[in-house]
């Protein structure tokens, strides 16, 4: 059978499983935030006790070759808002920094103009579940733009709450005090109800979400679908645990302290606060028709572990980009499976609005891969790719089939690596100079692809002109 008529065949069967229901299947899709793939018990973690997903786990399809769209923050949320490669936009592909902050030359711009974030006409994901009737809400960290244009309430969320930036002390939801990348910060608050500041002073933020996540479950109607993106802010710095309350809000010489116990507790905790979750799921009658789903943003930094993988948070070797992922859904996805085909986070979105509108959505980069795990589909080989701007700094890379070719670029210094990951998992055999013919082959299709991606919001701009 080929690849069109097995998708053809799983959207059938979605259709006749949800027209026995009646109704479209609710959707949990929730994020954590620099967690790393060996940070998790069913993904290798002797450390870090994490029993609520590993039952997840068991319950539906771990997937160990799982790629997230950037290796930090921003990027991996525009893909995933979006359905397509984040470069598409313009000055999304590197984490916007505190205080809107753009950190290279096309965000600096844009930051400039008061323009950094991602525009409502981008918006995929939000806008179709908000128009096929589903219920909406953003409840965590957002990270995609702090303008009165760019908020949650613009993109389709029926309720929104959480930071808009990047990292909030966890008691006082405020922005560090100090200096920071040449920029003295002043500990703006950075806490908001549906795109209005909103004060919480002393709730630690990981059991705030919970909390509110709970709540705005239990309010759910049996007969709507929601749909609740709950991307936490945990393990992201700073490192505070639920027991380290200040009464004064963490200063920038502070930011970064902590130890991996602190980082052990934060995520033991984010997992008490899923069973939570799971469990308001399971009492309200919802389990049985709720897709869940879990993924880390990017890689971790380096006081988490990466399992065999080299690299970490802001790389585009595997430690950095391959993260664990979760996903359950009961009837359509077996217990207990284990994919191994390669996933990238925006195939989620094309995952999701096939569900909801039962055929593939066009103008996607992203593959349905939820259709691919309950058609139990042979794996097959495809091209993904990363780039990730920072200052001077240029990282990107391409994997095709098993071969990944690395390209990392710092001003005037360049390096390049070629490696093969079936036998190399840990990119520890550089192969440019042994496999120049696969060399060339791989970084022409980077260059092609560079080609294809280029901003289209300036490309609008021009025609306007």
């Amino acid at each position: 059978m080929t690849a069109i008529f097995r998708i053809l065949a799983v959207l059938l069967l979605v259709q006749i499983r949800l027209d026995a229901q009646n109704q479209p299947p609710n959707i949990v899709l929730i994020l954590a935030d620099d967690l790393g793939y060996g940070d998790l018990g069913c993904y290798g973690s002797a450390d870090i006790k994490t029993p609520n997903l590993d039952h997840l786990s068991s319950e539906g399809c771990r997937l160990t070759t799982f790629y997230a769209n950037g290796p930090e923050c921003t990027p991996t949320r525009t893909a995933l808002l979006t359905g397509r490669y984040q470069q598409r936009v313009g000055g999304l592909e590197c984490a916007i920094g505190l205080g809107n902050i753009g950190r290279y030359n096309e965000a600096k711009v844009l930051s400039d103009k008061g323009e950094l974030g991602l525009p409502v006409t981008f918006n995929v994901l939000p806008a179709i579940l908000q128009q096929t009737g589903y219920s909406t809400a953003l409840i965590g960290k957002w990270h995609l733009g702090e303008g009165e244009a760019y908020r949650p309430g613009k993109h389709g969320f029926d309720y929104s709450i959480g930071p808009m930036g990047g990292a909030v002390d966890y008691f006082h939801h405020t922005e560090p005090i100090g200096d920071f990348l040449g920029t003295y910060m002043e500990g703006e608050h950075d806490f908001y109800r549906n795109d209005l500041p909103h004060e919480r002073d002393g709730y630690y933020m990981t059991h705030l979400l919970t909390d509110e996540a709970v709540e705005w479950i239990q309010n759910q109607k049996p007969d709507r679908p929601f749909f609740l993106y709950l991307p936490y802010t945990t393990p992201h710095t700073p490192l505070q645990t639920a027991d380290d309350f200040q009464e004064d809000p963490i200063t920038m010489k502070d930011w970064r302290k902590g130890d991996k116990s602190h980082y052990t507790s934060m995520i033991e905790d984010m997992d008490r606060g899923i069973g939570r979750i799971l469990d308001k799921l399971k009492e309200l009658g919802f389990e049985q028709n709720t897709v869940v789903i879990f993924f880390s943003d990017n890689g971790p930094t380096t006081i988490g572990s990466a399992g065999a993988f080299s690299g970490n948070k802001g790389h585009v070797f595997e430690g950095g980009i391959r993260v664990p992922c979760i996903i359950r859904w009961p009837g359509y996805i077996q217990p207990g499976t284990i994919s191994h085909q390669s996933f990238i986070s925006m195939d989620l979105t094309a995952s999701i609005a096939a569900i909801v509108q039962n055929t593939p959505h066009q103008g996607l980069d992203g593959i349905d891969m939820i259709g691919h795990l309950i058609a139990g589909s042979d794996d097959f080989e495809r091209n993904l790719f990363w780039r990730k701007k920072r200052d001077q700094q240029v990282r990107s890379a391409v994997r095709s089939g098993t071969y990944k070719y690395i390209r990392e670029v710092d001003g005037s210094e360049s390096k390049e690596y070629l490696f093969e990951l079936a036998s190399d998992p840990g990119e520890t055999n550089n192969m440019v100079e042994s496999m120049p013919e696969k060399h060339n082959q791989l970084k022409q299709l980077l260059a092609n692809w560079e080609a294809k991606v280029k901003p289209e919001r300036y490309a609008a701009q021009t025609e306007k002109k």
